[in-house]
């Protein structure tokens, strides 16, 4: 850690890809990155790339990027308790209409002690109990933000040993403040459930590992609010089984996405092939999750790979059996799986997916 990022970076590329072939999910992205701006993957060291991204004009390369990825649009993540985040949007700058916000209740959520502090230094009425009038008073911080991001939705990263319902400070604060948000704006709340935190301190931010979660949570918290919708994304590969039969259960869960580590070739398949077979095309079968725009070129290009080939069977076994699918149909799946579900889900659209076109 004492050295910069420049010698990190260095450190990386010199072991991850000159000494060792790229053979990894992570690597072979950063290679695809590569390749789409002409860029030598079997370069020695880092000097052409950062000669590269040094040299481009930043909203012409915005530009780049989603034009190459095939990407309409693009949801964000946005802390309202981060205060260069703060700085930005109270700045009244002009947000390019492809980006989207999602409003984050990580702190909110899962850092209450800390976020109280915070909350009352900027005149809200709350307590480190989470009682009195800390829900109004809380609610009032996110009617606020909500009002200046006008965000799709709001969402939480959640640890492996979450639970629904619960006699902690965590429970009061969904219960009282974010369900009824959502209600009241008719904002889905995202559930990203599964992360275990620092298993690795040594290892700062990247030491964070996976769990098995409980999907009774889930189940419990739809049947509690079926006015509410959730988008619901589990890290753990032993959950997805549970969570696509939860889904059959409950109108108001939308499963989504192959988060994090189970981001892999050979995972993503798995769990697309498992989706299709016990929900058809009712579910977002992949979400970025890029913390760099350049991430969206190899995440999206891999994922739509991997995605054919899992529709590609759906429809191989369903001629098998006896039904022809046209080209009408397979556009229309095509359009619900990659952009419909989510748009409907979080109310970008108002038309039936049946009219969704690409």
């Amino acid at each position: 850690w004492r050295l910069s990022k420049t010698e990190q970076a260095d450190l990386v590329w010199t072991t991850l890809f000159v000494r060792n072939t790229p053979l990894s999910e992570a690597t072979r992205g950063v290679i695809h990155v590569l390749k789409t701006f002409d860029l030598d993957p079997l370069s020695p060291d880092l000097r052409e790339a950062r000669e590269f991204f040094r040299t481009q004009d930043i909203e012409e390369q915005i530009d780049r990027v989603i034009d190459v990825s095939c990407v309409s649009d693009v949801v964000m993540t946005n802390d309202p308790f981060d205060p260069e985040e703060q700085r930005v949007w109270e700045s009244g700058v002009e947000i390019d209409p492809r980006f989207h916000a999602a409003l984050r209740m990580d702190r909110l959520l899962n850092d209450w002690t800390n976020t109280v502090e915070k909350l009352m230094s900027q005149g809200y009425g709350v307590t480190t109990d989470a009682r009195g009038k800390t829900a109004s008073e809380a609610r009032r911080f996110l009617d606020k933000w909500i009002a200046r991001m006008n965000p799709l939705y709001m969402a939480v990263s959640l640890p492996d040993d979450f639970q629904y319902p619960d006699q902690d400070v965590r429970d009061r604060i969904i219960r009282d403040v974010v369900l009824t948000t959502s209600r009241e704006h008719r904002l889905p709340f995202a559930l990203m459930i599964g992360v275990r935190r620092s298993v690795n301190p040594a290892l700062r931010l990247a030491g964070d590992g996976a769990g098995r979660a409980d999907v009774r949570a889930v189940e419990r918290i739809c049947a509690e609010n079926p006015d509410v919708n959730f988008l619901v994304t589990m890290l753990s590969r032993e959950n997805q089984h549970d969570l696509c039969v939860a889904a059959r259960k409950f109108a108001n869960l939308m499963p989504f996405g192959c988060w994090w580590f189970l981001n892999n070739h050979s995972i993503v398949s798995e769990i697309t092939r498992e989706r299709l077979e016990l929900l058809g095309p009712s579910f977002i079968p992949q979400h970025s999750d890029a913390r760099v725009l350049e991430q969206l070129l190899y995440k999206w290009a891999h994922a739509r790979s991997v995605i054919a080939e899992s529709l590609y069977e759906s429809y191989e076994r369903l001629l098998t059996d006896g039904r022809r699918v046209t080209r009408v149909e397979i556009e229309r799946d095509v359009a619900r799986l990659f952009a419909g579900n989510f748009k409907q889900s979080v109310g970008m659209t108002e038309y039936p997916l049946e009219q969704v076109t690409v």
